[in-house]
């Protein structure tokens, strides 16, 4: 198996070297907004422990991070009045991983609209923070 490379831009996104339109973040777990969103309000949880894929992260550190994934969609789902949600998370290449630190998307679905496709389209920052804020809102009132 290929070694984690803690440069990758996750990495840097928790290190502070890269800036992200945060959602939620606690001792385990970062959540932010997708700034390449299949959908409005697509949100990305990843642990804050280095691990490449589901294919190398502890079984504690995943854990931590369902809890993550669960506590932020629920977030998601309310803050953008969802009718539900598209919860997904891809290993290695073949499986459709793009970036090399374990992530789940969490994307809200609306009955009878498809998500978009994935064009490499960089969302508006200011886009990505109003939907960000319906998110922390939901959070807020949990």
């Amino acid at each position: 198996m290929t070694a984690y490379d803690p440069q990758n831009v996750f990495a840097k996104i928790l290190r502070g070297e890269l800036p992200c339109e945060k959602v939620y973040e606690d001792e385990h777990a970062l959540a932010f907004m997708d700034i390449m969103p299949r959908a409005d309000g697509h949100t990305l949880v990843i642990p804050k422990a280095p691990a490449r894929n589901i294919l190398d992260i502890s079984p504690d550190d995943f854990a931590r991070l369902a809890r993550g994934v669960h506590h932020v969609a629920q977030a998601v789902k309310t803050g953008m009045n969802a009718d539900g949600l598209t919860i997904q998370q891809f290993n290695e290449s073949a499986g459709g991983q793009v970036v090399f630190h374990i992530h789940v998307h969490i994307v809200p679905r609306w009955a009878g609209v498809a998500m978009r496709p994935h064009t490499g389209e960089i969302a508006p920052k200011e886009t990505l923070a109003a939907n960000a804020a319906k998110i922390r809102a939901a959070l807020s009132a949990r």
